[in-house]
């Protein structure tokens, strides 16, 4: 994978030295934080937000950048038909139904307002593609490093500011109710004060005692995700009590190269969803490829070696995407990512599998589309209920060694519909909230491809608002 990206302070609201009392303060400067950050600003607080790590973005900016949202202009635009009842019960189906229905819903109402709210701050949206988990194509690629620097932006010109290198040890509490924080900052740890704090800390996909512990079934995945996602903030909310949600169902996503390559850029890609099959090392298919990529590793892990492969053809690649990570099957290939011949059977070759089983696997997948016969497996569209199976028939064939990455947790504290943490008996902890990865009960137990940024801006924005309106005393 590439080295840690991130976003450098040049041209940011940062400042060099810690305030001793804020309104709201902010912990972690990803999408979550950025948009709780600004939410704050505008309803009139003094915001500051804290970042452990010498860069901001997070796990934001090792994302495919894509939001679902659903009414957009770019879905007008597209002729795209969609409405909320469909997302909704999108949302609901691939959680398995285990999902806090009130986050669910508070998503559904809140996501056309935050869109339109992003993009008067300057995010722009490209074309929309399906993806998993959606019976209507609503994912809205991004930039994700412009939409922070917008949203950091529009935060600095109201006031709020931001500071790097500054690592929370510890929410401080009164006894009745959340009071600051302890920070440790260039060797020195002190106290920062503030009327309400938001958890914005991400998850911890790259702690791997932590997966051990909450997720064993990850053993043989890899790890990413942002480079300060060690679990931080659910730890702190843990030692407050907090209750928590979504714990059994952590996956890995699929689609990730097998091994670290500057070519990878944490995100994999899902040729699946454009039309290839998924194959062992066997060379036979093992999966229904329409499912959602998180299913997809679960799938892949159960596999011998934990590794499989995506095998496509010209068609496919001729659907490639630079503008979507997850679909830019071009840059794979200039970056020598994958295996390319001519012939089904030389692929099979220089993919090492079984003798004759590939070729076997390849052929029969063709000939049941071409006779119009269900697939064994299940697959009926190419992603989700969107796309219909095509032959892998038109050289050149390629296939990508595929492994299952940890990208991200989407568990942990319990919250009410202001984003306020609640304790283990589901009374809020008074002045702490919470939004993004380390939020539990939005999921359940699968995920929609474009939930995790779309929610990351939805709940931070509830997040920021609401946590403003707590009491102060505090002028500036």
């Amino acid at each position: 994978m590439r080295e840690e990206p991130g976003i450098p302070p040049a041209g940011l609201p940062v400042d060099d030295a810690l305030p001793e009392r804020i309104g709201v303060l902010v912990l972690g400067g990803g999408l979550a934080g950025a948009a709780a950050l600004l939410a704050a600003a505008e309803a009139g607080q003094y915001a500051v937000l804290l970042e452990k790590t010498a860069a901001f973005g997070g796990s934001t900016v090792r994302s495919a950048g894509l939001s679902a949202f659903v009414g957009t202009d770019e879905q007008v635009a597209q002729g795209i038909a969609d409405s909320v009842e469909l997302l909704r019960k999108d949302l609901l189906e691939v959680g398995g139904h285990v999902n806090d229905e009130a986050l669910v819903d508070l998503y559904c109402d809140e996501q056309l307002g935050t869109y339109r709210w992003l993009k008067g701050h300057g995010v722009r949206y490209g074309h929309i593609h399906a993806a998993s988990g959606q019976s209507a194509p609503r994912s809205h690629p991004t930039d994700t490093t412009a939409m922070l620097r917008a949203l950091f932006s529009a935060a600095g010109r109201l006031g709020a500011r931001l500071v790097l290198g500054a690592d929370v040890k510890r929410i401080l509490h009164d006894g009745s109710r959340v009071t600051g924080v302890l920070v440790e900052r260039d060797g020195v740890t002190r106290e920062v004060l503030a009327d309400a704090v938001v958890l914005a800390t991400g998850g911890f996909s790259r702690d791997r005692a932590m997966l051990e512990r909450f997720a064993p079934q990850m053993a043989q995945a890899l790890l990413a995700g942002g480079e300060g996602n060690h679990g931080d903030g659910l730890r702190m909310a843990m030692k407050l009590g907090a209750g928590l949600r979504d714990l059994p169902y952590v996956k890995g996503t699929y689609g990730i190269f097998h091994e670290p390559h500057p070519g990878e850029d944490g995100t994999g890609i899902l040729a699946v969803y454009k039309g290839a099959i998924a194959v062992n090392r066997h060379g036979r298919r093992f999966v229904d490829e329409s499912i959602p990529y998180k299913a997809l590793g679960d799938a892949s892990l159960a596999q011998p070696t934990a590794r499989t492969w995506q095998v496509f053809d010209a068609k496919v690649m001729a659907a490639s995407n630079d503008e979507v990570p997850i679909y830019d099957f071009g840059g794979r290939e200039r970056a020598e990512m994958l295996e390319t011949a001519d012939t089904i059977e030389e692929l099979a070759t220089r993919l090492g599998t079984d003798p004759g089983v590939l070729e076997a696997t390849v052929a029969d997948y063709n000939s049941r589309i071409a006779a119009g016969e269900p697939d064994p497996l299940g697959r009926v569209h190419l992603v989700g209920g969107v796309g219909q199976r095509t032959p892998i028939d038109t050289p050149p064939f390629h296939a990508q060694l595929s492994g299952t990455v940890v990208l991200a947790t989407y568990c942990g504290v319990t919250v009410d519909t202001s984003m306020r943490v609640l304790d283990v008996f589901g009374d809020p902890i008074p002045r702490l909230y919470a939004a993004g990865e380390l939020v539990g009960g939005f999921h359940g137990a699968g995920y929609m491809t474009g939930t995790s940024i779309g929610k990351s801006a939805i709940f931070g924005r509830v997040a920021g608002t609401a946590a403003a309106a707590e009491e102060s005393e505090l002028e500036w």
